[in-house]
């Protein structure tokens, strides 16, 4: 008779055990599409955070529009990205939507590794980083299994989605520290959530970019500094354009002004989340199946999209 309520007891314990990932994990994504959509408080993030942002990968698409974003809640900028032109002409446009802010651009290419940190730290010395924005990401240019990726596009996209969030993230979070007082905002992808074949090493960086977040978190909450973590689904940005699907705006697929607008709006609030209800709810589902099937659905898919490229490309020949 002991033996067969331990047996039980045991079995009990077994499923609840297995089970618990799975529910508080659905739990927390569930919390997470409650909280977009319903809490609609304001924060003033120039006085919780400070005065200063920067922005890495901000001529274009969720970075550009982000950081228009920032200059909307009177946040000084620091934009960073590699091409000065670009640069000077996203500098102009913020200033339209408002002028009586501070904006400042650097010219660096993170692909370059050090010698981007070597431009870049000096020009920061004097000035307190309030909120960094890791936004800068290199994608494949359409669905490749690893051998096909060349070589240098392979170190160009460790370098800027690995390397670049790293070392900015040390550059800026000693003077948080001593502050007491910043954000750190981490762009990851929908990737990361499982291994992702032909993005291979793109869904890998962004797997990194995730546990680095988780963990930085860990060390640095207790000294004030916010460490938020984004991952968003699909968005309609010149990343995607190896799909002409994807270059059509959706509740889905939305643009960038639409995710960012979005995504800003959880800052403060909620440490890790897509940035955007809709794509919350994608990750609800995305979730709902072990890994072995997700992956394999990211395989089929990402087939799809390697197909559809090669078909365009065929045409426009």
């Amino acid at each position: 008779m002991l033996l067969t309520i331990a047996f039980w007891m045991l079995v009990i314990l077994i499923t609840f055990w297995i089970l618990l990932g799975p529910v508080t994990r659905f739990l927390r994504v569930l919390w997470e599409i409650i909280m977009q959509i319903y809490n609609k408080k304001t924060i003033d993030l120039r006085t919780k955070f400070g005065e200063w942002a920067i922005v890495t990968g901000s001529t274009d698409g969720i970075g550009k529009a982000y950081a228009k974003e920032l200059a909307v809640r009177n946040m000084n900028l620091i934009l960073i990205s590699r091409n000065l032109e670009k640069l000077e002409r996203t500098k102009d446009e913020i200033l339209l939507i408002n002028p009586k802010i501070e904006v400042k651009v650097i010219a660096a290419d993170f692909a370059e590794g050090e010698n981007a940190f070597t431009k870049i730290h000096p020009l920061l010395q004097d000035i307190s980083v309030g909120i960094l924005v890791n936004n800068v990401g290199k994608q494949y240019e359409y669905p490749m299994y690893v051998g096909e990726v060349p070589e240098k596009e392979l170190w160009d996209i460790i370098n800027v989605n690995v390397g670049a969030t790293t070392l900015m993230t040390r550059l800026v979070i000693g003077q948080m520290q001593k502050r007491k007082q910043g954000a750190i905002v981490n762009v990851s992808s929908g990737s990361e959530f499982q291994p992702l074949p032909l993005m291979t090493v793109y869904a890998a960086t962004k797997a990194y970019v995730k546990s680095f977040s988780d963990a930085l978190r860990a060390e640095y909450s207790r000294f004030g500094i916010t460490i938020q973590h984004l991952s968003p689904l699909f968005v309609n940005t010149k990343m995607n354009a190896f799909s002409s699907r994807l270059q059509v705006s959706s509740i889905f697929v939305p643009d960038a002004t639409t995710y960012a607008r979005n995504a800003i709006a959880t800052l403060g609030k909620m440490d890790s989340s897509t940035g955007y209800w809709a794509h919350s709810i994608q990750k609800f589902v995305t979730l709902m199946p072990p890994v072995w099937i997700r992956t394999k659905i990211g395989q089929i898919m990402n087939e799809s999209f390697r197909q559809e490229y090669f078909k365009e490309k065929q045409q426009k020949a």
